[in-house]
C-alpha cells in the first residue's frame, strides 16, 4: 500500500460516505473522543483479533516471495500451487508483479481488478485486466463498477476452478469475505490480503470466518501504517497467508509471532514496526 494506493483509500472512503448520505440523508460525525466503554470494545477486539491472526506452523509449505521486493511483495507456499487453475489480484494501481509472476510461473490466466486506478499493468501474456473492483453484488457507485467475486468468477469461467487470490483493496476485503458462499472459500487454494482496520467486531468475526477453511501461514506488519495505537498490532494494515486446510498440514510446533525472513519492508526507507524475522 503506497502513498498512491492511501490516497486511493482516501477517495474509497469518501465514496462510502457519499454512499451513506445518500442512503440515510444525514451524516453525523462521531465525537472527537469515543465512550470509555466503546474504547474498552475496540481493545478488546483487537486482542482476540490479534490472537485469531496468529501464524501456525505448517508441515508442508515451502515459503516464496511473489511480486516486488518491497510494497506489492506477498509470500506464498509455492509447492502448494499445482492444481490451481486461475489467479485472482484484487487492487492493483497500475502494477501487479505478483499477478504478473504467478501467471508467469504457473501456466494459468490470472484477471486483475481495479476500478479507481484502471492503468492496465505491464505483464507478459497470461492476464487479463478489469475496470471493476470487488464489492458484495453488482453496483454502480460514481460510475465505477462493483460486483461479487463469484460473479467475477463465474464471468470468467471459473466458477468451478481452483485459485489463487492477493487481494488489497483498502477495506472493502472484511464485506467481501464476510458474505462469500463457503463454495467460492473452499477453492481458493492461498490467499494472501492485505487487510486494514483493527477494532471492529466484523474484522473478527471475518477472520474467524475465514480460519473455518484457512491456515493462518504469516503475518506481516505492513510499515507504510505503522502506529502505537493499535496495540497489540503494530500497524493498522497488515498482510496476511491463509492456506487452505484442504492443502496444508498444521503442526502443534509453536510458530514465532514476528515475520517471516523473506518478508520485506513495505516502504524500505521508512522506520519498521515489528520484531526481527523469524527464521
Amino acid at each position: 500500500m503506497t502513498r498512491r494506493r492511501i490516497l486511493g483509500a482516501l477517495v474509497a472512503i469518501a465514496v462510502v460516505v457519499a454512499a451513506a448520505v445518500g442512503a440515510r440523508g444525514v451524516w453525523r460525525a462521531r465525537p472527537k473522543s469515543a465512550p470509555a466503554a466503546s474504547r474498552d470494545l475496540a481493545a478488546f477486539t483487537r486482542q482476540q483479533l490479534w490472537a485469531a491472526l496468529q501464524p501456525v506452523t505448517l508441515a508442508n509449505c515451502d515459503l516464496k516471495r511473489f511480486g516486488e521486493g518491497a510494497d506489492g511483495g506477498y509470500l506464498v507456499c509455492a509447492n502448494l500451487l499445482a492444481e490451481v487453475k486461475a489467479g485472482y489480484s484484487y487492487g492493483i494501481s497500475g502494477y501487479d508483479g505478483w499477478g504478473c509472476e504467478v501467471a508467469t510461473t504457473l501456466g494459468v490466466p490470472v484477471h486483475q481488478y481495479d476500478c479507481f486506478d484502471t492503468r492496465r499493468p505491464v505483464c507478459g501474456a497470461g492476464t487479463a485486466f478489469h475496470a471493476e473492483c470487488v464489492g458484495t453484488g453488482p453496483a454502480e457507485i460514481d460510475g465505477r463498477r462493483f460486483d461479487a467475486m463469484d460473479r467475477q468468477m463465474a464471468a470468467n469461467g471459473d466458477a468451478v476452478a481452483r485459485v489463487v487470490m492477493k487481494m488489497d483493496v483498502e477495506g472493502a476485503e472484511w464485506d467481501a469475505f464476510l458474505t462469500a458462499p463457503d463454495s467460492l472459500l473452499d477453492r481458493i487454494d492461498q490467499l494472501v490480503v492485505e487487510m486494514h482496520g483493527t477494532n471492529e467486531p466484523r474484522f473478527l468475526s471475518t477472520v474467524l470466518r475465514l480460519k473455518q477453511y484457512f491456515h493462518v501461514a504469516n503475518l506481516h506488519m505492513n510499515n507504510y501504517a505503522c502506529t502505537r495505537e493499535q496495540a497489540p498490532f503494530g500497524a493498522w494494515a497488515y498482510e496476511v497467508l491463509f492456506v487452505n486446510k484442504r492443502i496444508a498440514t498444521a503442526t502443534t510446533t509453536p510458530r514465532a509471532t514476528t515475520y517471516h525472513a523473506l518478508d520485506r519492508p513495505n516502504a524500505p526507507a521508512q522506520p519498521d514496526c515489528q520484531g526481527a524475522p523469524a527464521p
